[in-house]
């Protein structure tokens, strides 16, 4: 019986794997008097308390693209919510879509009160580790985490997928308190050279924690798949951009979650 105690342990180890699963659930909350939608997703083999990662949507609203992020976040031990900007049922196409992302890159006071109610929300989810936040965004997205560290949220770090860097504001930089990453399609059509030198000089003026990578031959939407591969558009996936950009928010997120 004893020799067979370890090969029944393992075994029962195993079907406990088999078991497990990332559990994916809509959460609603409030935003002020706007309710939200958002997506949830986490390992439910994972036991306590764990870092909290915030995911933001592109430009058309929370869409498949996010939650396959987000599933793939939970997988690394994550817990994860994609929060909702644009509140429930918003959810516009282009060219829709580019007046409803408008006014919020028009009204940043708007857009940091809108990410931050997603946060908080994770924050006080209760398998989440309130002390070990970051963002990761997607073009809207992407611009949105750099206005979440603006605002001086309790984030360990950001991270912008081929998000817009301007600096509307660049004394607000003072407020950042996260690392920030940014990773860049080199040939975005959408990210003019005077943003890029805008964003830099606003990291460096208040000595934020602070990396931009930028991918030679890649445009706008380097992570979409969907977005086809005519870098001609000037939004088209790219397969390299896109692992690498992957490996490099992982890396990331150990570091600034101290794992």
């Amino acid at each position: 019986m004893k020799a067979l105690l370890p090969a029944l342990l393992a075994a029962f180890g195993s079907l406990a794997s088999l078991s497990a699963a990332i559990v994916e659930k809509a959460v609603e909350y409030k935003s002020g008097d706007v309710l939200c939608e958002g997506w949830q997703a986490y390992d439910d083999a994972v036991s306590g308390k764990r870092p909290g990662v915030l995911v933001v949507h592109q430009w058309t609203g929370i869409s498949d693209h996010e939650k396959e992020a987000a599933r793939k976040l939970a997988a690394l031990g994550y817990n994860v919510l994609v929060a909702d900007i644009y509140g429930k049922g918003v959810r516009p196409q282009p060219p829709a879509a580019g007046k409803e992302a408008g006014k919020y890159k028009a009204d940043r006071a708007l857009l940091r009160t809108r990410v931050n109610a997603g946060l908080d929300v994770l924050a006080r989810d209760e398998r989440t580790d309130s002390s070990k936040l970051a963002a990761t965004g997607y073009c809207f997205g992407g611009t949105t985490v750099i206005e979440l560290a603006r605002s001086g949220a309790p984030v360990k770090g950001v991270v912008s997928f081929h998000g817009g860097l301007d600096s509307p504001t660049p004394a607000d930089g003072q407020n950042i308190k996260a690392k920030v990453l940014a990773l860049h399609g080199a040939d975005d059509p959408f990210v003019p050279a005077k943003d890029i030198a805008a964003f830099t000089a606003e990291m460096k003026a208040h000595d934020v924690d602070w990396k931009l990578v930028s991918y030679p031959g890649a445009v706008h939407s380097f992570t979409h798949k969907a977005a086809g591969t005519d870098n001609s558009k000037g939004a088209a996936y790219n397969a390299e951009a896109d692992r690498d950009s992957w490996s490099q928010m992982e890396q990331f997120l150990r570091k600034a979650f101290g794992r």
